[in-house]
């Protein structure tokens, strides 16, 4: 805003600090000024809507221990993704092969774990791409067929690659099998 005027400058401040208030009111004005609604403006059909949010308690159920299978995943994978090499820890995910919700006995297993960046995290878990017994991955056609480029590096390219292996403890091949039944080849 170098050179907008002190009154831009006053504007926008003011828009960005009741941004939930002025954001309404700013799309009014720009339908007022087109003709136009809001609803046809944005192309938004809004029957049934909210008109606000809202905030509501919930009793959630909380992973005591799952520090602790970060932790060791840490460790057993020298705080990199097994997959991609990535080191920045606020990318990484301790992931379970088998989830914490099919397999009580096995949650703090580190041989049911992976550490995974955020991105083949979810992929993961959504059967998108899977580990085989011989500890390369394998991805899905539903990411192999595709034309975007981004997919294409940051999965393409690694199909029937290998895995960093960890330090100590393998991923399980029975756990690497279950976690196939998922894999949407």
């Amino acid at each position: 805003m170098k050179n907008a005027g002190e009154l831009t400058e006053v504007v926008f401040k003011e828009f960005y600090s009741n941004w939930d208030e002025y954001f309404f009111e700013s799309e009014k004005l720009l339908a007022k000024k087109k003709n136009t609604t809001i609803e046809k403006l944005n192309n938004i059909d809004v029957e049934g809507l909210p008109k606000e949010g809202r905030e509501r308690e919930r009793l959630v159920k909380v992973r005591i221990n799952q520090y602790l299978f970060r932790t060791l995943m840490d460790a057993n994978y020298n705080a990199k993704c097994c997959i991609t090499g990535i080191d920045n820890p606020e990318l990484l995910i301790a992931s379970h092969i088998v989830p914490w919700s099919k397999d009580e006995k096995n949650r703090l297993n580190p041989a049911n774990g992976l550490l995974l960046n955020s991105l083949h995290d979810k992929a993961f878990e959504r059967g998108l791409i899977t580990i085989s017994e011989d500890f390369k991955v394998k991805v899905s056609s539903v990411l192999l067929k595709s034309k975007v480029e981004s997919i294409k590096q940051n999965f393409s390219e690694l199909n029937n690659k290998p895995i960093l292996l960890p330090r100590k403890f393998k991923p399980d091949i029975e756990f690497l099998k279950k976690h196939y039944e998922r894999f949407r080849p």
